[in-house]
């Protein structure tokens, strides 16, 4: 009867697995609190990927990581390389979306570069550089760029420049929800990523506040008016009902990021034999759906038909 009667269905279709893939390390390396997540290399990717396709899991999510970092003149070339491998080997059967970002990228961390005082992101040279960056990896064959910015106008700057370049059929799926949140730790390990040395403190200048949920519906009904094609709000469980209300306000399909410290601390806790992991990981998935949401980027993607049938 349950299975007959529920009102929300989760499908591994609707998840998206994130990876790695660091420029200049020798070997893979395991990412503290995110059981079976690693920073890999071009050879381990492949080999991680081609073990999840078989798995099910035929979408992911990349985050390219360069060894040199820099403050103004980005090149974009590692990441494109690692898109057109992909690529490569294995053609249509795998979905290929890529972040959008400068914080691996800088010396100090942001997601942006700075004015000439190092006090504050400039936005519109961040703008420039993030279109850049979307369309080199579109031309190297991403399925979506998906910029996690969370600058001002990107959205408008990147749908022009892949226009321009007649690559309309490239997705478009904007952080648009972003919160300034404690639950992006394990992530800025692996990605290289946590704000340090010049510029503001933190992120929470360009970042959304968790006490306004408001401003969350705003940046993301403007990206939509500026071209986006998909929507996101991160992190989850703590956000569902910014993804509720921003259901009820859009009809483009939404996503969530199921965050690496959601997922780290139901793992941590199921060492702890504190509760039954699969089930709470089914558990969260369930609510974002039941809040609005049709995509799941999940640090546990490649477990989802697993645990689901399980649940």
């Amino acid at each position: 009867m349950r299975e007959l009667t529920a009102e929300v269905r989760v499908a591994p279709q609707q998840f998206i697995q994130p990876h790695f893939v660091v420029e200049g390390l020798a070997a893979a390396e395991p990412v503290d609190g995110l059981p079976g997540v690693f920073r890999d290399t071009h050879d381990s990717l492949l080999g991680r990927v081609e073990k999840d396709l078989k798995a099910g899991t035929n979408k992911v999510l990349l985050f390219g990581v360069p060894q040199h970092k820099t403050q103004q003149s980005f090149e974009f070339d590692f990441t494109a390389r690692q898109i057109e491998r992909l690529r490569e080997s294995f053609g249509d059967a795998l979905w290929v979306a890529v972040d959008v970002c400068l914080c691996s990228y800088t010396q100090h961390g942001h997601c942006g570069v700075l004015d000439h005082a190092e006090r504050h992101v400039h936005n519109e040279s961040s703008v420039e550089l993030l279109a850049a960056a979307a369309l080199k990896y579109a031309q190297a064959g991403a399925d979506c760029v998906a910029p996690s910015d969370m600058m001002d106008g990107r959205v408008v700057a990147i749908r022009k420049a892949l226009q321009d370049d007649d690559l309309d059929h490239v997705a478009l799926m904007s952080y648009s929800a972003k919160f300034h949140s404690r639950f992006y730790g394990p992530f800025r390990v692996a990605a290289e990523s946590a704000p340090g040395g010049a510029g503001p403190r933190d992120r929470a200048s360009y970042q959304i506040d968790p006490a306004r949920p408001k401003d969350a519906l705003r940046a993301s009904l403007r990206d939509a008016e500026e071209g986006a094609d998909v929507l996101m709000v991160k992190p989850g469980l703590p956000y569902l009902d910014v993804l509720q209300t921003l259901s009820q306000h859009t009809q483009l399909p939404l996503a969530v990021y199921q965050t690496s410290g959601e997922y780290a601390g139901i793992e941590l806790a199921a060492a702890a034999n504190l509760m039954d992991g699969p089930a709470a990981h089914v558990e969260a998935w369930t609510a974002f759906v039941r809040a609005g949401a049709q995509m799941i980027i999940s640090y546990g993607a490649r477990h989802a038909a697993r645990y689901l049938q399980a649940a």
